[in-house]
C-alpha cells in the first residue's frame, strides 16, 4: 500500500481505484499499465491500492509449485487443519489475494493464533519468526489518523481506562476483522455483514473498546 503507481481507493477520481480495476477483463495489465505517481515516496507514502495486491498474488501464483491456490493449501490450510473455505478468482482463474476469500470464524481465528505465536503451530514453524515480525511491524503511516500499515496487516492503539494495547490487525468489507494483541494473550474475530455501511468500522472498533476488550481484561 506504498507503491509508486497512480492508485488510491479512497479517491475515486484515482484512474487505478479498483472499481476502474473490476470491469476490465486482466486486472494484472491493468495494474501495471497505470502511471506512476511523481510525487510520492515509494515505502513512504501510503495509499490503499487493492489492484497492487492482485499483482502480488500473481507473482506468487507464478512463483510456486502449482501456483497460489494449491501452495496455500498445503502450506497454509492443511497444517491448520483448515478445510472449509472458498476462494474469489480473477479474470486469469487466479486466487484472488485482494480479499474475498471465506473461512469459519474459527479459521480467522487460527490464522490469527498463527501470527501470535511467531509462525508456531503444534511445534511445527509455519511461518518463518522474522517474517512474521516483519508483516506486523509498523512500516508505514498512514497520514490520516494514527494508525500504521505492515505487510497487509494494519497497526493501531486501543484506549481502555487510559491504558493503551497494540494491535495488528486484518480488516475486510463489513466490518470483519482479525484482532492480534501484541501485549496481552488474545486473538479477536469479529465476523460482520455490514456490507457498504459507513459505519462497519467503526462499529466494529466500538465492540472492541466498549465491550470486548473490557471484558477480557477484567474491567
Amino acid at each position: 500500500m506504498s507503491s509508486g503507481f497512480l492508485g488510491d481507493d479512497s479517491d475515486y477520481s484515482s484512474p487505478g481505484n479498483e472499481e476502474n480495476m473490476y470491469p476490465t477483463k486482466n486486472w494484472v495489465k491493468f495494474s501495471l499499465d497505470l502511471p506512476m505517481q511523481k510525487d510520492k515516496t515509494i515505502g513512504k507514502d501510503f495509499a490503499y491500492f487493492t489492484a497492487g495486491i492482485v499483482v502480488l498474488g500473481d507473482v506468487i501464483h507464478k512463483s510456486v509449485p502449482e501456483g497460489l491456490v494449491s501452495y496455500a493449501d498445503k502450506k497454509l490450510f492443511a497444517p491448520l487443519d483448515i478445510i472449509n473455505y472458498k476462494w474469489q478468482y480473477t479474470p486469469q482463474k487466479v486466487g484472488n489475494t485482494a480479499g474475498g476469500i471465506q473461512l469459519r470464524a474459527i479459521d480467522f481465528a487460527k490464522y490469527g493464533q498463527l501470527y501470535k505465536n511467531k509462525g508456531l503451530w503444534n511445534g511445527i514453524q509455519i511461518l518463518n519468526k522474522e517474517w512474521v515480525e516483519k508483516s506486523l511491524d509498523r512500516k508505514v503511516k498512514i497520514s490520516t489518523n494514527d494508525e500504521f500499515y505492515g505487510y497487509l496487516f494494519w497497526n493501531k492503539i486501543f484506549k481502555i481506562n487510559n491504558k493503551e494495547y497494540e494491535v495488528s490487525y486484518c480488516s475486510g468489507r463489513g466490518g470483519n476483522k482479525i484482532f492480534i494483541f501484541k501485549d496481552i494473550p488474545f486473538v479477536v474475530v469479529i465476523t460482520s455483514s455490514a456490507y457498504n455501511s459507513p459505519d462497519a468500522h467503526l462499529n466494529a472498533d466500538k465492540m472492541m473498546t466498549d465491550y470486548i476488550l473490557p471484558a477480557i481484561i477484567g474491567k
